[in-house]
Protein backbone atom coordinates (compact mmCIF):
# COMPACT_ATOMS: atom_id res chain seq x y z
CA UNK A 1 0.00 0.00 0.00
CA UNK A 2 1.18 3.51 -0.86
CA UNK A 3 0.10 6.44 1.32
CA UNK A 4 0.63 10.13 0.58
CA UNK A 5 0.30 12.95 3.09
CA UNK A 6 -0.41 16.17 1.20
CA UNK A 7 -0.26 19.72 2.50
CA UNK A 8 0.36 23.10 0.97
CA UNK A 9 4.00 23.76 1.87
CA UNK A 10 5.14 20.24 2.82
CA UNK A 11 7.21 21.87 5.56
CA UNK A 12 5.50 20.81 8.79
CA UNK A 13 2.24 18.80 9.04
CA UNK A 14 2.80 16.42 6.13
CA UNK A 15 6.47 15.97 7.04
CA UNK A 16 5.53 15.07 10.62
CA UNK A 17 2.85 12.66 9.35
CA UNK A 18 5.37 11.00 7.03
CA UNK A 19 7.84 10.63 9.91
CA UNK A 20 5.23 9.10 12.21
CA UNK A 21 3.88 6.77 9.52
CA UNK A 22 7.33 5.41 8.73
CA UNK A 23 8.16 4.83 12.41
CA UNK A 24 4.79 3.36 13.38
CA UNK A 25 4.72 1.09 10.32
CA UNK A 26 8.03 -0.37 11.53
CA UNK A 27 6.62 -0.90 15.02
CA UNK A 28 3.40 -2.50 13.73
CA UNK A 29 5.29 -4.43 11.02
CA UNK A 30 3.08 -3.07 8.25
CA UNK A 31 4.51 -3.05 4.74
CA UNK A 32 3.58 0.39 3.37
CA UNK A 33 5.30 3.05 1.34
CA UNK A 34 4.89 6.54 2.75
CA UNK A 35 5.26 9.85 0.94
CA UNK A 36 4.56 13.49 1.61
CA UNK A 37 4.30 16.40 -0.79
CA UNK A 38 2.96 19.90 -1.10
CA UNK A 39 0.84 21.71 -3.63
CA UNK A 40 3.24 24.67 -3.24
CA UNK A 41 6.33 23.25 -1.50
CA UNK A 42 8.46 25.37 0.79
CA UNK A 43 12.23 25.63 0.46
CA UNK A 44 12.91 23.70 3.68
CA UNK A 45 11.28 21.81 6.52
CA UNK A 46 10.27 24.12 9.33
CA UNK A 47 12.98 23.87 12.02
CA UNK A 48 10.34 23.71 14.75
CA UNK A 49 8.82 20.62 13.10
CA UNK A 50 12.25 19.00 13.19
CA UNK A 51 12.68 19.97 16.85
CA UNK A 52 9.32 18.65 18.09
CA UNK A 53 9.74 15.39 16.15
CA UNK A 54 13.16 14.89 17.77
CA UNK A 55 11.34 15.09 21.11
CA UNK A 56 9.48 11.95 19.99
CA UNK A 57 12.70 10.26 18.87
CA UNK A 58 11.98 10.70 15.16
CA UNK A 59 14.55 12.39 12.92
CA UNK A 60 13.01 14.02 9.85
CA UNK A 61 16.12 15.99 8.85
CA UNK A 62 16.71 13.78 5.80
CA UNK A 63 13.21 14.53 4.44
CA UNK A 64 12.75 17.44 2.02
CA UNK A 65 9.75 19.49 0.87
CA UNK A 66 8.64 18.34 -2.58
CA UNK A 67 5.81 18.83 -5.02
CA UNK A 68 3.28 16.24 -6.14
CA UNK A 69 5.33 15.56 -9.27
CA UNK A 70 8.21 14.28 -7.08
CA UNK A 71 6.23 11.38 -5.63
CA UNK A 72 4.34 8.54 -7.36
CA UNK A 73 1.08 10.43 -6.91
CA UNK A 74 -0.82 8.44 -9.57
CA UNK A 75 0.03 5.19 -7.74
CA UNK A 76 -1.16 6.18 -4.24
CA UNK A 77 -3.78 3.95 -2.64
CA UNK A 78 -4.58 6.50 0.06
CA UNK A 79 -4.23 10.28 -0.13
CA UNK A 80 -4.55 12.22 3.12
CA UNK A 81 -4.80 15.99 2.84
CA UNK A 82 -3.85 17.89 5.97
CA UNK A 83 -5.20 21.34 5.15
CA UNK A 84 -8.15 22.81 3.31
CA UNK A 85 -5.94 24.38 0.65
CA UNK A 86 -4.40 21.03 -0.26
CA UNK A 87 -7.84 19.40 -0.25
CA UNK A 88 -9.03 21.91 -2.82
CA UNK A 89 -5.95 21.73 -5.05
CA UNK A 90 -5.27 17.98 -4.98
CA UNK A 91 -6.23 16.18 -8.15
CA UNK A 92 -8.73 13.38 -7.58
CA UNK A 93 -7.30 9.98 -8.38
CA UNK A 94 -9.65 7.26 -9.57
CA UNK A 95 -9.09 4.19 -7.41
CA UNK A 96 -7.46 6.12 -4.57
CA UNK A 97 -9.17 6.70 -1.28
CA UNK A 98 -9.13 10.38 -0.29
CA UNK A 99 -9.23 11.38 3.40
CA UNK A 100 -9.08 14.89 4.82
CA UNK A 101 -7.60 15.80 8.20
CA UNK A 102 -8.19 19.51 8.74
CA UNK A 103 -5.27 20.43 10.97
CA UNK A 104 -4.15 23.97 11.81
CA UNK A 105 -0.87 25.10 10.29
CA UNK A 106 1.69 25.40 13.09
CA UNK A 107 4.07 27.27 10.77
CA UNK A 108 1.65 30.20 10.57
CA UNK A 109 1.11 30.42 14.34
CA UNK A 110 2.13 33.78 15.81
CA UNK A 111 3.69 34.09 19.25
CA UNK A 112 6.87 33.71 21.25
CA UNK A 113 9.19 30.81 20.45
CA UNK A 114 7.82 28.96 23.49
CA UNK A 115 4.22 29.51 22.31
CA UNK A 116 5.13 28.38 18.80
CA UNK A 117 6.80 25.23 20.12
CA UNK A 118 3.76 24.46 22.27
CA UNK A 119 1.47 24.85 19.25
CA UNK A 120 3.75 22.65 17.11
CA UNK A 121 3.63 20.01 19.87
CA UNK A 122 -0.18 20.15 19.97
CA UNK A 123 -0.44 19.64 16.18
CA UNK A 124 2.31 16.96 16.27
CA UNK A 125 0.44 15.01 18.95
CA UNK A 126 -2.80 15.19 16.95
CA UNK A 127 -0.97 13.91 13.86
CA UNK A 128 0.63 11.09 15.86
CA UNK A 129 -2.77 9.99 17.19
CA UNK A 130 -4.39 10.05 13.75
CA UNK A 131 -1.49 8.20 12.07
CA UNK A 132 -1.49 5.60 14.86
CA UNK A 133 -5.26 5.05 14.44
CA UNK A 134 -4.88 4.84 10.65
CA UNK A 135 -2.07 2.29 10.75
CA UNK A 136 -3.79 0.18 13.40
CA UNK A 137 -6.89 0.04 11.18
CA UNK A 138 -4.70 -1.03 8.24
CA UNK A 139 -3.12 -3.72 10.42
CA UNK A 140 -6.58 -4.99 11.46
CA UNK A 141 -7.76 -5.08 7.84
CA UNK A 142 -4.64 -7.04 6.89
CA UNK A 143 -5.20 -9.50 9.74
CA UNK A 144 -8.88 -9.95 8.87
CA UNK A 145 -8.10 -10.62 5.21
CA UNK A 146 -5.44 -13.22 6.01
Amino acid sequence: MKIGFICTGNSARSQMAEGFARRLAEILKINIQVYSAGSNPAKEINPLAIEVMKEKGIDITSQRPKGLEAIPYQELDLVITLCDSAKQTCPVLPGSKMVHWDLPDPASFEGTIEEKLEFFRKVRDEIEERVWDLLQSLQLRKANSA
